[in-house]
């Protein structure tokens, strides 16, 4: 029991609710942080080995990351712990079975992360009618399909090169975890100038200090292939991206990759954090100790959810694009002069930043 309210403080959370459907083996874990600026909106993911632990603090970064980007609404966080390689067909009744788990509950909004994708928010939104990042078909704006993270992460580097000593055009990059949102980081910054030296999946390292052909990367990982059977690089252990000589390195996969036992090995000149939570607290401190630049998650990472508020009150993916750089590009800018004038962390810039519009809006609340 104690667990469940480690993580509690004056925010949140406001209910977290454990799922579980024995004749499908459907488990799975809500946390609704906050509502106060309106429903929450945030990712479902589907991974193996997610925990309580992981939701919460994945939920808070959620409600830091809408507030930040003034959207109305609150934040929150669903894992469903399961295989996303299941076959399709158990894929779509757990799914399904999972939307009908939280079917009541009317001030959560379902969107896709790690492991789910459009085609699921089509069956969460067929059962409840209550997710973003739906197919075109349905009339969603596909958030993974057009990389509106990615996008986002390469104008959060437009800025943040007016605050370190590193310059797009030019500039090498290194991914960890080309997927979703990954690879269309690569493919923004490519478009920018910049040089993909580095990337990694879950089967390894491809590096090439020249340069790697991102299109066909692109390609390659989208027709199933592992980044080390890519041609054209040297092959490297998974966990080698992490020490890669580059300019900008975009941690985009799984919470927590960035910690104490790699930090001291980074070489990069600026992270972008790609995925929610990607490094410790600790690890993030060393960073701003050694002077590299960490745009934090719910600052850079924000195009996704963005792109889902654009779609909920049905405007276009051009409208959407806009508001992304917009947005983006204000707050990135607003925190890292609050972290140069201040003299204190990107972190602690943006959560100052957040909390202070998540606590305006409570202030309206009548409990």
């Amino acid at each position: 029991m104690s667990e469940l309210f480690q993580f509690a403080d004056a925010i949140g959370p406001e209910k977290v609710i454990c799922i579980f459907e024995p004749k499908l083996d459907l488990r799975a874990i809500l946390v609704v942080d906050n509502v106060a600026a309106g429903p929450a909106v945030g990712g479902c993911r589907m991974a193996p080995d997610a925990t309580l632990a992981e939701c919460f603090r994945l939920a808070r970064a959620m409600t830091m990351k809408n507030a930040a980007a003034g959207l109305p609404h609150g934040g929150a966080k669903s894992v469903i712990i399961a295989d996303p390689k299941m076959p399709a067909e158990r894929k779509e009744l757990t799914m399904r079975a999972f939307a009908h788990a939280i079917r009541d509950v009317q001030d959560y909004i379902v969107g896709p992360d790690m492991g789910t994708n459009e085609r699921a928010m089509a069956w969460i939104h067929d059962e409840i009618g209550r997710s973003v990042g739906l197919p075109r078909e349905i009339g969603g704006i596909p958030l993974d399909e057009i990389g509106a993270t990615g996008f986002g992460l390469a104008i959060a580097a437009e800025v943040a090169q007016e605050f370190c000593e590193v310059r797009v055009a030019g500039a090498r990059v290194a991914v960890q975890g080309f997927g979703a949102v990954g690879k269309h980081a690569a493919r923004f910054l490519a478009a920018r100038g910049a040089v993909l030296v580095a990337a990694s999946d879950s089967h390894g390292t491809i590096a090439n200090r020249m340069g790697l052909d991102v299109q066909a990367l692109t390609e390659f990982k989208d027709q199933g292939g592992a980044v080390t059977d890519f041609p054209g690089g040297e092959r490297l252990a998974r966990d080698a991206i992490v020490g890669i000589a580059c300019d900008i390195l975009i941690p985009a996969a799984r919470p927590d990759v960035i910690n104490m036992t790699n930090v001291g090995s980074i070489r990069a000149k600026l992270l972008l954090q790609g995925a929610n939570i990607p490094a410790s607290p600790e690890a993030e401190d060393r960073l701003h100790k050694r002077g590299i630049l960490s745009v934090p998650d719910f600052i850079a990472n924000a195009g996704g959810v963005i792109c889902a508020a654009v779609e909920y009150r049905g405007g276009t993916q051009s409208l959407a694009f806009q508001a992304i750089e917009e947005k983006i590009r204000e707050n990135t800018r607003a925190v890292l002069e609050s972290t140069r004038s201040r003299d204190i962390s990107p972190r602690q810039a943006a959560v100052n930043l957040a909390r202070e519009r998540v606590v305006s809006a409570m202030s309206y609340q009548r409990f």
